[in-house]
């Protein structure tokens, strides 16, 4: 049993999408549409990035679910269909997609939108926790007057990720550290993720959202916020809530992952640039064994 898993923001390099771009028909017949919604050559950002903006918020996310959505229509093209769905962060709008939930260009645009609010937040950054369980990094956090940190990201049982305020996230690396992190690495991003600190962006991103229907997945997606399936019962005002609280709220994605290979999920494929998940997954499967 397959699932295919889609990356998000971090997984962004010059040149995704190469050699997609002319032979993926879907987009053939959308680019036209992608450049007017967004201003700009999709294409010319994701191949050349002259102005190197692809590390911007604003510009990755568009350009991720893009390239994303141009590896899952050519797997999909080869006769490849997933029996479940999840993606990280920015990536689960792909997986939303992939289950017919929005068409291609509706999900663009929750993107672009999704991208300029969070980019606009300040002051805030990320950092990840490497070789410390979760449950030790809480104890760090409250023992420590880290109280301005909350848990971003559920990475693999051996790696996460913090959010908060600039200052408290350089001044907790002695702190970690000293529990015995392998590696406290300060993330280069803008905002902090994921986290209490998003409040205003989730605000006007459900604003947004309000006046739009979303129709029921026809593939069980996996959401960030939950680690469990989005619910086929009230599907467009689920998609709704799951969509705004994942912006303040924890990637569950080591619970995601054993969700699907409880469900019997042997094969993970992962949908964009890079092998980034791949890579989790394998941690937390050999972490699930042992």
């Amino acid at each position: 049993m397959i699932a295919f898993l889609f990356p998000g923001q971090g997984s962004q390099k010059r040149g995704m999408g190469q050699g997609l771009f002319d032979d993926v028909r879907e987009y053939a017949a959308a680019e036209k549409d992608v450049d007017a919604i967004l201003g700009y050559s999709m294409r010319k950002l994701c191949l050349e990035d002259a102005d190197n903006r692809l590390k911007e918020t604003q510009f990755t996310q568009p350009s991720l679910y893009v390239v994303n959505a141009l590896h899952y229509y050519k797997a999909v093209g080869q006769g490849t269909h997933p029996a479940y769905l999840a993606g990280h962060s920015l990536g689960e709008y792909n997986a939303l997609l992939a289950a017919g939930v929005f068409d291609f260009l509706t999900g663009l645009r929750l993107v672009q939108k999704r991208g300029e609010l969070m980019s606009q937040a300040r002051n805030g950054g990320m950092g990840a926790v490497i070789g410390l369980e979760a449950s030790v990094i809480a104890k760090v956090i409250d023992e420590n007057g880290l109280a301005g940190l909350d848990v971003a990201n559920f990475n693999s049982r051996s790696q996460t990720v913090v959010s908060g305020p600039v200052e408290d996230i350089k001044r907790a690396a002695p702190f970690f550290e000293k529990a015995g992190a392998q590696m406290y690495i300060p993330l280069q991003v803008s905002a902090a993720f994921h986290s209490r600190y998003m409040a205003d962006s989730a605000k006007a991103f459900a604003e947004f959202l309000a006046p739009m229907s979303f129709a029921a997945p026809n593939t069980q997606v996996v959401a960030n916020a939950t680690g469990q399936p989005y619910p086929t019962d009230n599907a467009s005002e689920s998609v709704k809530s799951l969509l705004v609280n994942q912006i303040t709220h924890s990637v569950q994605w080591t619970q995601s992952i054993r969700f699907l290979i409880g469900q019997g999920v042997t094969q993970f494929s992962e949908m964009g640039p890079g092998n980034v998940l791949t890579r989790m997954v394998q941690q937390i499967q050999q972490q699930t064994d042992t």
